[in-house]
């Protein structure tokens, strides 16, 4: 069976759905129908199950984790859209207009790129633009509705300049969505367009809605090409092709297809074409930038992304009153993600630097200007202390649960210096934790040390879960740590075999 058949005859599980109602749009300009779409989401690699739970609690959908570690994929209908886009827990949002759970790649490296190309013009793209567009219309809405305030006057960089940059933004917008109407109107007219041409052939320019209008007199001019890229995301070694090559040869088609214009920095439509071993997804991006950019403003060396640290919150269970600490705070990304998300609960944020207490602060006082802005109530259950992490200035048995990102040894500290300081904050952890309800979830990719320092730690504290992420490109663990209780004591004994070798094993006893 030839590869263009099999595709054609693959049944996929994650294909766009059908439309199934019809009523108003959200964005209060037109009456379209609502539909029912499969959305992608990256999410930290490792938190697939996180994001999957956050997902089916927060929008009622039952997610399923792809094969390609770090990606989970659910079907929802377009009213619902606005919610996906407030979900803690994913990077990137996509809609898929197309799933192969088996594609059959040829043995040579022409014959599949040609396949790639002859696929562009067979996708059923109608559904997913309509996505697109009404995600762009959520995306203008959701904007900032206050002018930004500049110098006082009138001129070039004054307030007249500004509004005519605004105006030339509206106009540029109505543009696109009077070219992605006309364009779905076209795939809705003529879904499998008759075409020519290498690569799936274009549709006939003169009638094409994307084609360059020539401006005539006394008419006015038709909807402008939109702007597009294709970005390729290949994993798998028995590919005969590299990502480049995948990319420009499926983006090519495209442009035929839609006589789009190719632009790789400032598009509007991004094609998002993901490969992994024998499983392929095209899609088009709902995101211009990743959704954990959204509380930090000024950044330390190693700050990390706002979806990790709702991954560990979750992981912890946060309730209501609970008190919980970061004592290596960095940028206070872990409790600014807690105290927006719980707010039930309060946070201690605290470090020995001062320029990651001062860097703190600012994210705090960046978050709540944000929330009074949008009329919201301003005030965060968050403090920030300057401290030595090994002597906290906090009562013993008073805090609830303790969630930080420890020194890795690469860009802060040292693989030695961990050694030492490993133990001693460990210990001074357990001493401010309730003994019996506390939790501590902990981030280092220095596992071999943490491991070490936990084992000697004299019954404190019992490793629970571990979560293995991807940091930067570093292989880390999250661990989750429960505090034992005072009455559980360790019991120590020695074995010694006729090798000389000597092996202690512990035992935990109640009094």
């Amino acid at each position: 069976m030839s590869s263009q058949d099999s595709i054609e005859g693959q049944q996929c599980p994650l294909a766009v759905g059908v439309e199934t109602s019809s009523q108003s749009a959200s964005d209060g300009e037109s009456d379209c129908e609502v539909i029912t779409v499969t959305i992608g989401a990256t999410v930290p690699t490792g938190f697939e199950n996180t994001a999957a739970e956050e997902v089916q609690e927060k929008i009622g959908a039952d997610a399923t984790i792809s094969k390609d570690r770090g990606r989970i994929y659910f079907q929802i209908t377009t009213d619902k859209l606005s919610q996906v886009h407030n979900l803690r827990s994913v990077d990137n949002l996509f809609v898929v207009v197309e799933e192969y759970d088996n594609y059959q790649f040829k043995d040579s490296k022409e014959e599949t790129l040609e396949d790639l190309q002859k696929l562009a013009s067979k996708l059923p793209w109608t559904n997913a633009l309509k996505v697109w567009k009404l995600n762009t219309s959520l995306k203008k809405k959701r904007g900032p509705h206050r002018r930004p305030q500049g110098p006082k006057g009138k001129g070039r960089r004054g307030r007249n300049f500004r509004d005519r940059g605004k105006a030339n933004k509206d106009v540029v917008e109505m543009d696109t969505m009077e070219t992605v109407t006309a364009e779905i109107e076209k795939l809705q007219v003529e879904p499998q367009a008759p075409t020519t041409g290498q690569g799936g052939g274009s549709p006939d320019l003169e009638n094409s809605p994307l084609g360059d209008q020539q401006e005539v007199e006394g008419q006015e001019p038709g909807p402008k090409a939109l702007k597009f890229r294709v970005t390729c995301s290949r994993a798998g070694d028995k590919h005969s092709f590299s990502s480049n090559e995948a990319a420009r040869d499926f983006g090519g088609a495209v442009q035929d297809f839609f006589q789009w214009k190719a632009d790789m920095t400032k598009f509007d439509i991004e094609v998002l074409l993901n490969i992994h071993n024998v499983e392929v997804v095209i899609g088009i991006a709902l995101t211009e930038e990743s959704l954990h950019r959204r509380n930090i403003t000024h950044f330390g060396p190693t700050t990390l992304r706002s979806t990790l640290c709702y991954g560990m919150l979750r992981l912890s269970k946060p309730q209501a009153s609970d008190v919980i600490l970061d004592p290596m705070c960095g940028t206070g990304a872990i409790p600014l993600e807690g105290a927006i998300e719980w707010q039930q609960a309060f946070y201690l944020a605290g470090d020995n630097n001062d320029m990651a207490v001062s860097r703190t602060v600012n994210n705090i006082c960046h978050i709540q200007k944000k929330r009074l802005d949008k009329s919201s109530t301003p005030g965060l259950p968050i403090d920030t202390v300057q401290w030595d992490l090994c002597h906290l200035p906090m009562r013993t048995n008073s805090v609830d649960i303790i969630i930080t990102d420890m020194p890795f040894g690469k860009r802060m500290g040292s693989r030695k210096k961990n050694w030492d300081l490993y133990p001693p904050c460990l210990r001074e952890m357990a001493r401010v934790s309730r003994p019996g309800s506390g939790k501590a979830v902990i981030l280092t990719q220095d596992k071999k040390c943490f491991q070490k320092a936990i084992s000697r730690m004299g019954g404190l504290w019992r490793k629970h879960h571990t979560v293995w992420v991807n940091v930067g490109g570093l292989h880390a663990g999250v661990f989750l740590l429960k505090r034992l209780s005072d009455r559980v004591k360790p019991h120590l004994y020695r074995i010694y075999f006729r090798n000389g070798i000597e092996m202690t094993f512990c035992h935990y006893l109640f009094d």
